[in-house]
């Protein structure tokens, strides 16, 4: 599938931000994937159709996606417990010689 079955709308909402971590830096090293926090209801179609609409100025192409859903923590508010919300993470490989630079994010010609 490719971005035009898809809202632009739709693709521009869908990754919320890049996971920066030290696991994640260690992911980006060796296995050439870029781990990323999407919304709960993000199929893996969207979420490459996203990539690579975001990225258009630099020519990325995903090869796959993974997707994770992640329970939220448990904490405490004094006397009462509480509970984060859950979230999805992505972890996105792209073709090997190609790198996500962050800085020109949305360069490309969106029409």
């Amino acid at each position: 599938m490719s971005a035009q079955t898809f809202s632009q709308e739709r693709l521009m909402q869908v990754i919320l931000a890049p996971q920066v971590s030290e696991k994640a830096t260690y992911i980006v090293e060796k296995y050439n994937q870029v781990i990323f926090r999407v919304v709960q209801d993000a199929t893996k179609a969207e979420i490459k159709a996203a990539v690579e609409l975001m990225w258009k100025a630099q020519n990325i192409e995903v090869e796959g996606v993974q997707v994770a859903n992640v329970k939220g923590k448990e904490k405490r508010f004094g006397r009462f417990m509480g509970r984060r919300s859950n979230w999805k993470k992505a972890y996105v490989s792209i073709k090997t010689g190609q790198e996500i630079n962050f800085s020109e994010i949305g360069q490309g010609e969106v029409k």
